[in-house]
């Protein structure tokens, strides 16, 4: 198998208990769920092998399995999406080339996103994890700054090197600039977009690591990466005309139902 795209989606969250379950209305006012949605976009990738979803809740499972979707069941002692990631895989019995982290609250991530992703890892034979990144525009630099003042946990930024390794994952808005910047104009922030290529080995090693400090204070499960040492490469990805976000808060199905109705995405 080449690409495996897994979908972790847990039922215990922190912020949003149930959110995989929760509605979203399209364009048409059609309402699918936030898993079913993940679901459709990661079926959309080209080059994908096998799409699964990974959760701990038979409630997610059974919802998931109605709509025709493949389901693992994983334990309830997984940390994050990443851990769940990797006992899918063991729990599969397969050795794809690559494993695709797919955010189950994450349904509006373009299918050229992934490719554009994967095509990045295989270019780069000394990453052990790819992510994409996206340029921030004004208007999306303001969105983050905004709900960081209002005390609400938004989208992560990225800041990386000339080739493209990653320096550093933040929930803060990095790097600060002191410039205003016009609604369309490009800034110099760039939105990390949750979706991760592993190569099977630094998945499979990843869950015996123990939590990294920075991991801990950020909430953010790459920086273990990172602080093991890790290349994870960023990869630009572009627009196209796309918004981008993903569900965090209960306030962003709003924000998510909005953006779907300006793009005429049912």
């Amino acid at each position: 198998m080449s690409v495996l795209i897994v979908i972790p989606a847990r039922h215990a969250s922190t912020r949003f208990p149930g959110k995989p379950l929760v509605e979203l209305k399209g364009v048409s006012g059609e309402s699918r769920s936030l898993i079913r949605r993940s679901w459709d976009a990661a079926s959309a990738v080209s080059g994908a092998d096998r799409v699964v979803v990974a959760t701990e809740d038979e409630r997610i499972r059974d919802h998931a399995e109605d709509f025709g979707a493949e389901v693992v069941m994983t334990s309830q002692h997984c940390r994050n999406g990443t851990e769940r990631c990797a006992e899918a895989v063991e729990i599969l019995g397969i050795s794809p080339e690559i494993v695709v982290n797919f955010q189950g609250d994450a349904p509006l991530t373009p299918a050229w996103f992934v490719e554009d992703l994967v095509a990045g890892l295989r270019a780069d034979p000394g990453a052990d994890v790819a992510t994409p990144v996206l340029r921030c525009t004004g208007r999306m630099r303001a969105d983050l700054l905004a709900d960081r003042k209002a005390g609400r946990v938004g989208g992560t930024t990225a800041v990386f090197g000339h080739d493209g390794q990653a320096l550093y994952f933040s929930k803060e808005v990095i790097p600060y600039a002191a410039d205003e910047f016009g609604a369309d104009d490009p800034s110099p922030v760039y939105h990390h977009v949750g979706v991760y290529a592993y190569r099977p080995p630094a998945l499979k090693a990843y869950p015996r690591w123990s939590e990294g400090v920075l991991e801990k204070l950020e909430g953010l499960e790459q920086l273990r990466f990172l602080e093991r040492g890790g290349k994870v490469l960023c990869v630009e990805v572009e627009s196209r005309g796309r918004q981008f976000w993903e569900l965090n808060n209960p306030e962003d199905v709003s924000r998510l139902e909005a953006m779907m109705g300006a793009m005429k995405l049912d």
